[in-house]
């Protein structure tokens, strides 16, 4: 057996079916040989919803076909913290809700379908500051927020993930990292994502520096890149509907590469981190975006998942890392011989 680093394959499954329908999702991840999804938009017999939405029935039906296909659930894809902070009007179409209302809908919501579907993990975000306003200046709001929200997560034992990306208070390193310094709590760690930097028209020696001030409050990382056709110029807001340059992690401007080798001495202790509290290890959640992304989701079909997967395990297998994928011998068991 190998003694090298091991991590846990993931990816958000809308991503990879076309329709977005249950089936056609776990179709394609148990084609491409992985055994765990993150679930964000799903199709369950009455039309493509967000998680958030889902009914009874429909999570009972998408149980049963995680049985059927051999899948369980690494994290819930929330839009948990895409809402605006302040109540007012910059401009943006992003949704304003009064933050205790917010409190009991949603974060109890995300909570129990995090139980329900029997993940001890929910991605969030850093919330939406007025639009041309410096993100700084609206730390202590976000980081109070943030800290009853894994305050919530912590005492139904799960933990909150924060995606870095454009636009939201926490959009790059720098600023997670602090959010995370301020918050100070066990149940909140930090999503890197290498392509939602580079997007912002950070260099590829700046992704790796933005990588290292996150390393720290790290808990799982997305991945995903991007390569645009003439250089990006950094400016303060990102036209999330206008990416569409997205590429596997083998092929972009961020350089998984060098973040995966740097990723690769941290991962035992991380993983003996998460797994006090329940997680099976670390996870790299594939969210790709080949064929485009937006503010709320993105999608790169069968072929354009596959593509990404096989882009990402080769860079794993040059840094040294290992990760599992079904074989025979799954098959076989899966069929009880």
């Amino acid at each position: 057996m190998s003694d090298r680093p091991r991590v846990i394959l993931s990816g958000f499954a809308d991503e990879a079916a076309n329709q977005k329908t249950a089936e056609q999702q776990f179709v394609a991840f148990a084609a491409a040989g992985l055994q765990f999804y993150s679930l964000r938009f799903i199709d369950a017999g009455h039309g493509v919803k967000n998680v958030m939405l889902l009914t009874k029935q429909e999570i009972m039906k998408i149980r049963h076909l995680e049985d059927e296909y051999g899948l369980n659930v690494a994290s819930i894809g929330s839009p948990i913290g895409k809402v605006k902070l302040l109540d007012v009007d910059d401009g943006s179409k992003n949704r304003f809700v009064p933050f205790q209302q917010y409190m009991a809908d949603d974060v109890n919501r995300v909570c129990e379908l995090a139980h329900a579907f029997e993940t001890k993990l929910i991605r969030g975000f850093s919330f939406y500051h007025p639009r041309g306003t410096d993100p700084r200046d609206h730390l202590p709001q976000v980081v109070d927020q943030l800290g009853q929200i894994a305050e919530v997560c912590h005492r139904s034992d799960l933990t909150f993930g924060l995606e870095v990306e454009a636009n939201l208070v926490g959009q790059n390193g720098d600023l997670m990292a602090e959010i995370h310094r301020q918050v100070d709590h066990p149940a909140l760690v930090l999503i890197f994502d290498a392509g939602n930097i580079v997007t912002q028209g950070f260099s590829c020696d700046e992704v790796f520096q933005q990588y290292l001030t996150m390393k720290d409050g790290l808990g799982w990382m997305h991945i995903k890149d991007y390569r645009h056709p003439a250089p990006v110029q950094r400016s303060g807001h990102v036209d999330e509907e206008a990416l569409k340059h997205f590429v596997p992690a083998d092929l972009g401007d961020s350089g998984h590469e060098a973040i995966l080798r740097n990723f690769k001495e941290h991962l035992p202790a991380l993983e003996k981190k998460l797994v006090r509290r329940g997680i099976p290890g670390v996870f790299l959640d594939l969210e790709p975006h080949v064929k485009g992304g937006g503010q709320f989701g993105g999608f790169s079909g069968p072929d354009g998942f596959g593509v990404a997967l096989r882009g990402l395990c080769r860079v794993l297998d040059y840094v040294g890392i290992d990760y599992h994928l079904r074989d025979f011998d799954d098959v076989r068991a899966a069929r009880g011989f």
